[in-house]
This record gives structure tokens, sequence and C-alpha cells, in this order.
């Protein structure tokens, strides 16, 4: 049967008186309930409400927590909230001139003191509140899901006081999460990526109280002195180790070799770059590292629980050695850390010398904007493409977290190579990664390329480049391959 318009539109108006009576008759089932527990929680809780005075206050708490989600939760939820406030009042409310309903049913004890004069609908509490507490949700789900039931409350006194009908309640819910939720897609939330916890693989090694069997060759030189200290302290903890001390026009390498022909554990004290090459040599001889912290960043010693001195010591007191994975470079050099080639190094550098004091999310942007104008591309094809990049990131192990800004691994025998590309050769690249880091959106742009892999090899197609691994750089490479060395290396670690 054929309806007409005029038909179709009788039947939405029906419909829409139906509503608006259903809305009505809850109102006043609500604001007639001769409820004590209502006469005495609503009024206060709706004037808590006002001005978002209580969402303010749960904000700074949740700053001052130092939990980190908390903290995203609040700055999240605040700015969902001021964007919400300016849409209900400045345009919502001005769509549908909705009365508010009559105070004369709502009892005395619960009526507010002054009634509001603005339209009806939405209810800028109720969308207040469902902003913030979505808004913190996104970044907290345990703690979003209590502040939703807070601003369920708060809905409710707006009814229970007679400030608003249930439809205007809803309808301010419906405002304020969609405002947060878009929010979150437009700038997501931080996502902290857990990887799969296993035990790692330990290796029966007798305790060493007094350093006996262990073979430490050292810079006294390196890391702006610390060498010399680390001489010191192992001498102090462990009187019958051997420690072997380069001088200036020694070749760490022969003098590791040479180390090793002799010891029953060969132990390393220098930077990242001397880890390496230690950790080869360590391997090639199928004996256990100790690595003791004495360079300028230490990544390898803190990634493995040996940031100090004295928790490698206790290691090689106890006998406590577990295997990691390293990275094999072609056929002849390991790498501990990490691999680059282009303008990362730069990125890093600046990157870590800012973040202490304008914070990570400054640092990462203004770091990527002064890489990005000093820009070194390299052209490469890897896996049948090809793109330019001046942003390649490779490393030993998956790193945390997720994008261009890798910082720390959980895990050292996952049998994976991480490898993290930049790609600064399509139109308009450099403003669309600014802007993608900028809203948080870099992992999920397309000149974000990410991989997780047990092999990688990349081609430079317009001839040898420079290649940096754990804060060397090593010889111009054309065709390099990289290759993870599953649980390879025995370690010293807690």
């Amino acid at each position: 049967m054929t309806r007409w318009p005029w038909q179709r539109a009788r039947g939405i108006s029906q419909i829409t008186q139906g509503l608006g009576t259903l809305d009505r008759e809850v109102f006043e089932a609500i604001a007639e309930s001769p409820t004590p527990l209502l006469d005495v929680a609503m009024p206060p809780l709706t004037r808590a409400a006002d001005h978002s005075k209580l969402w303010f206050a749960i904000a700074l708490a949740l700053a001052a927590s130092g939990n980190p989600r908390a903290s995203r939760g609040a700055i999240r939820g605040v700015a969902s909230l001021a964007v919400t406030s300016l849409v209900t009042n400045q345009f919502a409310k001005r769509l549908w001139k909705r009365p508010r309903p009559s105070r004369t049913s709502v009892p005395l004890a619960r009526r507010i003191r002054r009634f509001p004069t603005s339209n009806s609908l939405p209810s800028g509490h109720s969308a207040s509140a469902a902003a913030f507490a979505v808004g913190v949700g996104l970044e907290s789900p345990p703690l979003g899901l209590g502040l939703a039931l807070l601003a369920g409350l708060v809905g409710l006194s707006r009814v229970a006081t007679g400030a608003h009908y249930p439809g205007d309640v809803l309808a301010g819910f419906g405002i304020g999460a969609g405002v947060a939720v878009l929010g979150g897609r437009l700038v997501p939330p931080v996502v902290e990526t857990k990887l799969p916890a296993t035990e790692p693989l330990r290796i029966e090694t007798p305790p060493r109280p007094t350093g006996k069997g262990l073979t430490m060759v050292v810079n006294p030189a390196s890391g702006s002195g610390t060498g010399a200290r680390v001489v010191d302290e192992v001498r102090n903890a462990l009187p019958d180790a051997k420690i072997v001390e380069l001088g200036p026009d020694d070749d760490p390498a022969a003098v590791l070799r040479s180390a090793a022909e002799d010891a029953e554990v060969l132990g390393i004290a220098g930077g990242d770059g001397t880890v390496s090459t230690a950790a080869a040599i360590a391997v090639a001889a199928r004996l256990p590292l100790a690595v003791f912290p004495a360079g300028t960043f230490n990544h390898f010693a803190k990634d493995i629980g040996c940031d100090t001195v004295a928790k490698t010591v206790a290691a090689v007191r106890e006998g406590n050695v577990s295997c990691v994975d390293l990275v094999r470079i072609d056929e002849d050099r390991m790498i501990v850390n990490t691999a680059s080639i282009g303008a990362y190094p730069l990125f890093v550098e600046t990157r870590e010398k800012l973040e202490n004091k304008v914070g990570k999310p400054l640092a990462g942007i203004y770091a990527m904007l002064h890489t990005l104008r000093h820009d070194q591309p390299v052209r490469i094809r890897y896996d049948n493409k090809t793109l330019q990049t001046s942003l390649f990131f490779l490393g030993n192990s998956v790193y945390l977290p997720t994008g261009f800004a890798p910082s720390r691994r959980t895990r050292m025998d996952d049998g994976l190579i991480d490898v993290r590309i930049l790609e600064t050769g399509r139109r308009l690249a450099r403003t669309r990664i600014l802007g993608a880091l900028a809203l948080g959106r870099l992992e999920r742009s397309p000149l974000y390329h990410e991989i997780q892999a047990p092999e990688f090899s990349f081609t430079a197609v317009d001839g040898p480049t420079p290649l940096a691994h754990d804060g060397e750089v090593t010889d111009d490479h054309e065709s390099v391959s990289f290759t993870a060395l599953y649980r390879i290396l025995p370690v010293f670690r807690p």
C-alpha cells in the first residue's frame, strides 16, 4: 500500500508527540518520587557540577596522582569538556527552543536555588559529565567506568531537581560522548604495547664471589672518566678478576680477542659501541659476557638490568646468566641495540637534549622538524618496493612504544628485528609527517612503515650510504642484510 508524504509526516509527528509525552511522564515520576535519598543527595551533586567544578577537581586529583594514564586522562577529559561546553551552549541549545519543566511537582527541599532560564534541550551539565567521563575512559577504562557512573548520577540530579526532562539529559550525554569519541579519533589515545612475557633462558654458571675467571677489558677514559671509576669499583668488589686497561693506541677488538683466549668470563666496561664489539667476540669464543656500564648512555646495559656496576657485580658473584638476542650485519658484525641510516641519529640527539626540559611530545615534534630541515634522504629498496627516507631505525628485539620514538625493550630474546621507516619522498611529506605527529596519528600515516621480522635487508638505490649502529658510524654500504640471532649471547644480569 502506497503511503503519501503527508501520511509519513503525520506518522513522524505522532511518534514525536508520543516520545514527548513519555518524556514528561518519566520526569513527573522522578520529580514526584518521595524518596528522602533524592532530597539529600541530588541538590548537592547538581550544585557540585555547576560550571564543571566537580570535573575540574577530579582532573586535578588525577593529574597529581603520578599515574601517567590518569594524567593523560585528566588532560583529555578537560579538553573534551571544554569543546562540549562550547558546542552545547553556543550551538545545540539554540537549535530547538524547549522550555524548562514545571517545578511545581518537585519537592521544595529538592529544588535548586537558581533555576536556569536557558533552553532545556540539551542538558549542559549532562553533556559536560559525559564528555569528561568518556575522555578519561579513552586513556584509562577503569577510571572511565567509575566516572561514567558518577556522570549518570549527575544526569539524574538534573531531572530530580526539576532542571531538565530525561530526554534533555540523554541528548546531553550523546553530545558529550560524541565529542569525546571524535577527539579520540583525531588524537588517538596512547596505547601501551605489551609484549608476550616468557621466562628467560637461564644458563647454569658457577658463582664467582671474588670474580675468579673474569677478565674485564676497560677503557679508563670512556664516559668522560667513568671507566676509571669502574676499574676501582670492580677491583674492590671482585679482587680476583683480571682487569685489562686499554691504552690510547690499542685496538679494542684485538685486546678483547686476546683477553678471551684465557678467560672463563669476558667482561667489558665501555659504551655501546665497545659492548657490540665485545659481544661478537664473546659469541665467537663461546663465553658469557659481563657488561659494566662505563659509556655515555649504556642502552644495552640498562635494558639487561645492569644499569649500575653493583648490579653487574652481584650477577657475577651469584652466577646469574641468561641468553639474549643479537643482530648480525651481513656476516661479520653484531648489533646489540640499533642501526640507522640517514638523519635518524640527529633526530635522537635533538630529542634527548630537549625532552627533560619541554617533555617528550614537544621534544619529538621539534626534533622531527629540525631533522627534516637537515634532510639526508636515501632511496632504499626492500620487499620489492622503493622509497625515499631520511629516518630509518632498526632495533635488536622489539622496542617500545610503537611509533617513531622507540626508547626501551622489555624483552631481549624475542628473535625479532624491529624496523621503523618514515617515508619522506612523497608530495608534502614533511608537512604530513609533522601534522600526523602533532595529532598523535603518526602510526596510522601511510608514510610510516613498521616491520617486525627475523630477517631484513635493503639496497641503497643511489649508491653506498653510511650505516650507523650502536653509536658508531661504519663504512658505506650499498646492500645490507640483517639477521636476528635468537638467544645467542649469554650475559650476566639480575
